[in-house]
């Protein structure tokens, strides 16, 4: 069977005459072009969810970030903390209340040089290992 283009060889027009075939005329447009209008039907039928929103975006002022600290930021700032009564030492542990702090997680990076007990709302697992390895302890909740 020969084909539309094997046809045309030669030809210099391909059968679109002189100007018709230039630019993006008599095909609707390029790309998306006419999806509200002639080509309505073909983007009910093939995009049915091309327009419109979808979903819910949740507003950014109530989207909180949990403020995490690591343990080795924890033991530079443990001086700090224990010098602004936050923490305090006792019985040879630090004690220390992170949510008084303001932190919400602890997270396991960095190796603690002494026992804590912490008392944070959440922690990953590899932090509560680490204090757990230095002779602490971690209270969630």
């Amino acid at each position: 069977m020969v084909r539309r283009t094997d046809r045309f060889r030669g030809s210099r027009t391909h059968g679109r005459g002189r100007k018709g075939g230039r630019g993006h005329g008599a095909n609707g447009g390029r790309g998306n072009a006419g999806l509200h209008k002639h080509k309505f039907k073909y983007m009910i039928k093939y995009m049915p969810e091309h327009f419109g929103r979808h979903g819910f975006k949740r507003p950014p002022g109530i989207v909180e970030e949990p403020v995490a600290i690591n343990i080795r930021d924890l033991e530079e700032n443990i001086t700090k903390y224990i010098s602004e009564n936050k923490a305090k030492v006792e019985s040879g542990f630090v004690i220390i209340d992170l949510n008084d702090v303001g932190i919400d997680k602890l997270l396991g990076k960095g190796k603690p040089s002494r026992a804590y007990k912490i008392k944070v709302s959440s922690a990953s697992a590899k932090a509560v290992e680490e204090i757990k390895k230095a002779g602490g302890l971690v209270e969630i909740g």
